[in-house]
């Protein structure tokens, strides 16, 4: 790593935790030679339910290689700044999941091994894993900094019941989707067309980059950052009118940084539709919806295309698995990524979590061949694209998704957001990119 890039990244770094309130990690001796330390990402409804689901299975492992595994499951919230202050401080677990978004990011601070060939022969090799998770596990011309472990994409669920009710298809067009969500609007007795975690900024982020590239737009190009271009403002435009001008949005769900109370509004009739991933399945459905009740469409795209623009209605989601490079056990770090992204335990853990099996060998599954399965299938197959696998793809989610959740918020308030609004905000966030340099 350069001494530019890691300059810039240890300001980058300081900033988030500083902005946080983290200023380290707990500091971790070495792993004994027979217990593993693993951060999970929270892919369940609640922490706990995650751990009623992983420890099965890590005891299972227990069982087959005497590593005790001590499990630790991290909010989406908390999760970057805990891996930061790790890479930061040099004290992290063995085992780590990330967003796959994250990898190249990650990567820069040199504090994941690399998967290099015979490492990733370790874990079954790079045939084992689905090419199109592969392609957001770092930059490339690298060996990866990590391995696909859940796969997700975007899809539009929709209450049948309620669009039954009003004589209406699920949209096939963006204009569709604005259109049925104001008939199914309905601000005085509390019904909305649409439900958004306004305040996370990762969702931010992820749809300033899906919307951004349906208006031909590139957050980095050449390497160097373009969070203003015109199609970039285009893009949060499109998703900051749904609350600023479509008022299709309840303004309350612009303070939501977590899935459950979006969900919440979703399974109990008073938001029509949300914008969600896979694993989101789980959750409807523990809230109390029926299969039967919803349904998930590709999230619609514009009709037609804006001049340059992709069919992109998703980014390659899911989550990753990484060894730090700090682990006292590399070789048992390794057995575990290896037992987590087997067959036998992706079709478990998938099952569980409502993603998406991310080898070669589990969509003959029944489990992943419903209408809602292949619906996902399809768009991280056919139309989704990773995000930058650049080192400042953290940055970029940090940056732009704050901006975004603070248009959101104004938008939520009464505030006009439009054109102007929009521009400004993503400068402010160019600038403060082009500052950690």
């Amino acid at each position: 790593m350069s001494l530019i890039m890691r300059r810039a990244l240890v300001v980058w770094a300081a900033a988030v935790l500083a902005a946080s309130g983290l200023t380290g990690c707990t500091a971790r001796s070495p792993s004994a030679a027979h217990t593993l330390t693993y951060w999970a990402s929270n892919q369940a409804p609640s922490p706990e339910l995650d751990r009623k689901v992983l420890r099965p299975e890590l005891d299972k492992f227990q069982r087959q290689t005497g590593l005790h595994v001590v499990l630790e499951v991290i909010p989406w919230a908390d999760l970057l700044n805990r891996i930061i202050a790790a890479a930061v401080s040099g004290h992290g677990p063995d085992v780590v999941n990330i967003g796959n978004t994250w990898s190249a990011s990650l990567q820069a601070t040199e504090a994941l091994v690399p998967f290099d060939r015979a490492t990733l022969a370790a874990v079954g090799g790079r045939g084992h894993f689905l090419a199109t998770s592969m392609s957001s596990t770092g930059a490339p011309g690298r060996p990866p900094a990590a391995v696909p472990l859940y796969g997700q994409a975007y899809g539009l669920y929709y209450n049948k019941r309620l669009f039954a009710g009003a004589g209406l298809r699920p949209p096939a067009t963006w204009q569709e989707l604005v259109d049925d969500g104001r008939r199914l609007t309905d601000a005085g007795r509390g019904r909305y067309g649409l439900a958004v975690v306004g305040a996370s900024y990762t969702e931010g982020s992820h749809f300033a980059f899906i919307f951004g590239r349906q208006h031909g737009a590139e957050p980095f190009v050449h390497g160097e950052p373009r969070f203003d271009s015109p199609g970039m403002v285009a893009g949060v435009q499109q998703y900051t009118d749904l609350v600023a001008r479509d008022r299709i949005v309840d303004p309350s769900s612009v303070e939501f940084a977590i899935d459950t109370p979006f969900v919440a509004d979703f399974t109990s009739g008073k938001a029509a539709m949300i914008m969600a991933q896979s694993n989101v399945d789980t959750a409807i459905r523990a809230n109390g919806m029926k299969p039967a009740d919803f349904g998930v469409e590709p999230i619609p795209l514009p009709d037609p295309l804006p001049a340059g623009g992709q069919r992109i209605n998703s980014h390659v989601a899911g989550i990753n698995i990484a060894v730090f490079a700090g682990t006292g056990n590399r070789d048992g770090s390794l057995s575990l990524v290896r037992f987590l992204t087997s067959v036998p335990e992706q079709r478990i853990l998938n099952k569980a979590f409502g993603t998406l099996p991310i080898t070669t060998d589990d969509y003959s599954d029944p489990a992943f061949n419903t209408p809602a399965a292949r619906t996902f299938r399809s768009v991280l197959a056919h139309t989704s694209a990773p995000m930058p696998m650049v080192p400042e793809e953290a940055q970029f989610e940090t940056l732009v998704g704050n901006a975004v959740a603070a248009l959101l918020a104004d938008a939520g308030s009464g505030k006009a957001v439009g054109r102007a609004q929009v521009k400004a905000k993503l400068s402010e966030a160019q600038s403060q990119m082009e500052g950690l340099g």
